[in-house]
Protein backbone atom coordinates (compact mmCIF):
# COMPACT_ATOMS: atom_id res chain seq x y z
CA UNK A 1 0.00 0.00 0.00
CA UNK A 2 1.61 3.27 -1.06
CA UNK A 3 2.18 6.17 1.26
CA UNK A 4 0.44 9.24 -0.23
CA UNK A 5 1.84 12.68 0.57
CA UNK A 6 0.31 15.99 -0.47
CA UNK A 7 2.42 19.13 -0.46
CA UNK A 8 0.55 22.39 -0.86
CA UNK A 9 2.05 25.81 -1.37
CA UNK A 10 1.03 28.24 1.34
CA UNK A 11 -0.51 31.62 0.47
CA UNK A 12 2.14 34.32 0.10
CA UNK A 13 4.75 31.87 -1.16
CA UNK A 14 6.70 32.50 -4.32
CA UNK A 15 7.09 29.89 -6.99
CA UNK A 16 4.84 27.09 -8.15
CA UNK A 17 4.56 23.30 -8.12
CA UNK A 18 7.58 23.02 -10.42
CA UNK A 19 9.87 24.78 -7.95
CA UNK A 20 8.30 22.66 -5.18
CA UNK A 21 9.09 19.57 -7.27
CA UNK A 22 12.75 20.60 -7.59
CA UNK A 23 13.14 21.04 -3.84
CA UNK A 24 11.39 17.77 -2.99
CA UNK A 25 13.26 15.82 -5.67
CA UNK A 26 16.57 17.22 -4.42
CA UNK A 27 15.77 16.07 -0.88
CA UNK A 28 14.66 12.60 -2.03
CA UNK A 29 17.72 12.21 -4.29
CA UNK A 30 20.02 13.11 -1.40
CA UNK A 31 18.27 10.37 0.61
CA UNK A 32 19.11 7.86 -2.14
CA UNK A 33 15.62 7.52 -3.66
CA UNK A 34 14.80 6.85 -7.31
CA UNK A 35 11.88 9.00 -8.45
CA UNK A 36 9.58 8.93 -11.44
CA UNK A 37 8.03 12.34 -12.11
CA UNK A 38 4.72 12.21 -13.95
CA UNK A 39 4.34 15.35 -16.04
CA UNK A 40 1.79 14.64 -18.81
CA UNK A 41 2.17 18.00 -20.54
CA UNK A 42 5.21 17.90 -22.88
CA UNK A 43 5.98 21.64 -22.51
CA UNK A 44 5.74 21.42 -18.71
CA UNK A 45 8.01 18.35 -18.75
CA UNK A 46 10.64 20.27 -20.72
CA UNK A 47 10.25 23.23 -18.36
CA UNK A 48 10.84 20.95 -15.35
CA UNK A 49 13.83 19.35 -17.09
CA UNK A 50 15.46 22.77 -17.54
CA UNK A 51 14.51 23.90 -14.04
CA UNK A 52 16.09 20.84 -12.40
CA UNK A 53 19.41 21.84 -14.00
CA UNK A 54 19.21 25.50 -12.99
CA UNK A 55 17.09 25.99 -9.86
CA UNK A 56 20.17 25.94 -7.58
CA UNK A 57 23.66 26.73 -8.74
CA UNK A 58 25.30 24.46 -6.16
CA UNK A 59 22.94 21.53 -6.74
CA UNK A 60 23.28 18.55 -9.09
CA UNK A 61 20.27 16.34 -9.65
CA UNK A 62 20.88 13.67 -12.30
CA UNK A 63 17.68 13.35 -14.27
CA UNK A 64 16.28 13.04 -17.75
CA UNK A 65 13.22 12.66 -19.92
CA UNK A 66 11.98 9.12 -20.53
CA UNK A 67 13.20 8.06 -23.96
CA UNK A 68 16.07 10.57 -24.00
CA UNK A 69 18.36 8.97 -21.40
CA UNK A 70 19.12 5.48 -20.09
CA UNK A 71 16.62 4.84 -17.28
CA UNK A 72 18.83 2.17 -15.72
CA UNK A 73 21.49 4.82 -15.07
CA UNK A 74 19.23 7.76 -14.18
CA UNK A 75 17.75 8.06 -10.68
CA UNK A 76 15.19 10.73 -11.56
CA UNK A 77 13.06 10.34 -14.68
CA UNK A 78 10.44 12.72 -16.09
CA UNK A 79 7.65 10.79 -17.77
CA UNK A 80 4.67 11.86 -19.85
CA UNK A 81 2.69 8.69 -19.07
CA UNK A 82 3.94 7.27 -15.75
CA UNK A 83 6.20 4.65 -17.32
CA UNK A 84 8.55 3.05 -16.59
CA UNK A 85 7.53 2.33 -13.02
CA UNK A 86 9.87 -0.58 -12.46
CA UNK A 87 12.89 0.55 -10.50
CA UNK A 88 11.19 3.74 -9.32
CA UNK A 89 9.43 3.26 -5.98
CA UNK A 90 8.48 6.94 -5.68
CA UNK A 91 6.09 8.79 -7.98
CA UNK A 92 5.88 12.58 -7.95
CA UNK A 93 2.66 13.60 -9.68
CA UNK A 94 2.57 16.91 -11.55
CA UNK A 95 -0.50 15.92 -13.53
CA UNK A 96 -4.00 17.12 -12.77
CA UNK A 97 -5.54 13.64 -12.63
CA UNK A 98 -5.08 10.65 -10.40
CA UNK A 99 -2.15 8.81 -11.97
CA UNK A 100 -2.99 5.57 -13.72
CA UNK A 101 -1.66 2.56 -11.82
CA UNK A 102 -0.65 4.64 -8.81
CA UNK A 103 -1.10 1.65 -6.49
CA UNK A 104 2.09 0.04 -7.81
CA UNK A 105 4.33 2.68 -6.20
CA UNK A 106 5.59 2.67 -2.60
CA UNK A 107 5.34 6.44 -2.28
CA UNK A 108 3.20 8.98 -4.12
CA UNK A 109 3.93 12.67 -3.82
CA UNK A 110 1.27 15.03 -5.07
CA UNK A 111 1.89 18.79 -5.42
CA UNK A 112 -0.60 21.63 -5.29
CA UNK A 113 0.29 25.28 -5.81
CA UNK A 114 -1.79 28.47 -5.62
CA UNK A 115 -3.32 28.24 -9.11
CA UNK A 116 -7.09 27.79 -8.58
CA UNK A 117 -7.42 25.04 -11.22
CA UNK A 118 -4.43 23.15 -9.80
CA UNK A 119 -5.85 23.46 -6.27
CA UNK A 120 -9.27 22.16 -7.31
CA UNK A 121 -7.73 19.23 -9.20
CA UNK A 122 -5.60 18.50 -6.11
CA UNK A 123 -8.67 18.46 -3.89
CA UNK A 124 -10.33 15.97 -6.26
CA UNK A 125 -7.25 13.70 -6.15
CA UNK A 126 -7.13 13.96 -2.35
CA UNK A 127 -10.78 12.86 -2.13
CA UNK A 128 -10.16 10.01 -4.58
CA UNK A 129 -7.25 8.68 -2.49
CA UNK A 130 -9.42 8.81 0.63
CA UNK A 131 -12.30 7.08 -1.13
CA UNK A 132 -9.81 4.38 -2.13
CA UNK A 133 -9.00 3.76 1.53
CA UNK A 134 -5.80 5.81 1.74
CA UNK A 135 -5.19 8.61 4.21
CA UNK A 136 -2.90 11.16 2.53
CA UNK A 137 -0.39 13.02 4.65
CA UNK A 138 -0.69 16.79 4.11
CA UNK A 139 2.41 18.98 4.27
CA UNK A 140 2.09 22.74 3.72
CA UNK A 141 5.19 24.36 2.15
CA UNK A 142 6.34 27.94 1.99
CA UNK A 143 8.66 28.99 -0.85
CA UNK A 144 10.14 32.43 -0.43
CA UNK A 145 13.08 32.46 -2.74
Amino acid sequence: MPQVEFYSLEPGSRGDRFLMACQIVERLYEAGKRILILCPDRDEARHLDRLLWTFKQESFIPHGLVGAVDASLTPIMISLDGLPSEGYPSLLNLGRDLPSGWERFEQIIDLVDLDPEVREAGRARYRAYRQGGYEPIHQPLSLNG
